[in-house]
């Protein structure tokens, strides 16, 4: 196998890693000397002496409460060149409905599916009988992903689908990396925001061996690999027709509540024995469809869609904040991508005050 570790790839990665952040300090710091700094990164990785750097440490609040380590970007150049060898060889593999982290994927479209999918069991009711059961569907969710992930576990999925030993080596160096502990990292919020985590939701106090951080695109790569088991076990196994995965939120139609029931069992047991995680236990539950859908911001019925409460309430939020009038209007325009797609003709015509 001929090296992957070139300086033609390393560019390649870098280019994948400076969109959308050509003009931050971090990148223009890097590029001041780019041929230098990827020669460096080459000859590191060539040799294996390469070691993950510094991350930066901080708490985000909303819409809810997660600690992110954001790499180097050094080390960013490098998670592209790690993504850029293996994504091809596992995304052959993962089902069409994973819709988190790939390419052509993404929110809008997760939802655009479920409501197909929503629409479509409907009319099949209604072309069974008059008067035939609603259906149902169940909703669940893994308690404290990131942090729960078993790295072990992660890599010996990798071990099975990848042969390059220096692909294999590179994979091992980033997963097993212990960002919190490892070097220490730079923090940049209040002691008082990290003590508002649960011990479990932290990777400065997870078990050894535990967690990826969130905020790297290995991590949101890797979240695919581990959670394809069960999106295999689902639909090759179960053969559950109507499934949904974002993330670690996933979702099931069932014209019978009863089988979901089933599901729900099996599910619980196999993502405890098979990826040592554990189902959140007041996020899974079945209910009727047409009581709607709660997914990936909207609320999903089969002949329409609403914007999440949550969605809203932080809109609202963000517009009363913000001051200035470009920043306004930027978070305003990133809201309104998100509307266009939901029944919310009055709340756009409402939040649109607010910048006028």
């Amino acid at each position: 196998m001929k090296n992957w570790f070139t300086f033609e790839n390393l560019h390649k990665a870098y280019l994948d890693c400076r969109k959308r952040k050509a003009k931050k300090y971090y990148h223009l710091k890097f590029a001041e000397n780019l041929e230098e700094n990827l020669l460096t990164l080459e000859k590191r990785l060539q040799n294996r002496t390469y070691k993950p750097g510094q991350s930066i440490a901080f708490i985000v609040q909303r819409p809810k409460i997660r600690e992110i380590f954001a790499a180097d970007f050094a080390d960013r150049v490098v998670h592209h060149l790690l993504f850029n060898y293996i994504a091809p060889i596992f995304e052959r593999r993962f089902i069409f409905d994973s819709w988190a982290c790939r390419k052509g994927k993404g929110t809008h479209r997760a939802m655009f599916r479920l409501k197909s999918f929503a629409s479509g069991i409907e009319r099949e009711r209604e072309r069974e009988r008059d008067g035939a059961a609603a259906p149902f569907y169940l909703k669940m969710d893994i308690k404290s992903f990131f942090t729960s992930i078993d790295q072990r576990i992660l890599y010996n999925l990798i071990v099975k689908k990848v042969k390059n030993e220096e692909i294999l080596w590179l994979a091992r160096t980033i997963i097993f990396h212990d960002c919190a502990h490892d070097v220490a990292p730079k923090i940049q919020s209040q002691p008082s925001l990290f003590a508002k985590l649960p011990k479990e939701k932290s990777l400065f106090t997870v078990p050894p061996g535990k967690g990826l951080p969130i905020g790297n695109l290995t991590s949101q790569f890797f979240a695919n690999v581990y959670m394809n088991e069960l999106d295999q076990f689902v639909k090759h196994q179960l053969k559950a027709k109507y499934y949904v995965r974002y993330v670690d939120d996933f979702l099931i139609i069932e014209s019978e509540r009863k089988t979901l029931e089933k599901f729900r069992e099996k599910i619980i047991e196999f993502t405890k024995n098979k990826l040592a995680l554990r189902i959140h236990p007041d996020k899974h539950f079945i209910k009727e469809l047409s009581a709607g859908i709660d997914f990936v911001g909207y609320l999903v019925r089969p002949n329409y869609v609403l914007i999440r409460k949550r969605v809203a309430g932080q809109w609202r939020w963000k517009m009363d904040k913000i001051k200035k009038a470009a920043k306004k209007r930027e978070s305003y325009n990133s809201y309104v991508a998100h509307a266009r797609w939901a029944n919310a003709y009055w709340l756009q015509q409402k939040m649109a005050k607010s910048i006028s």
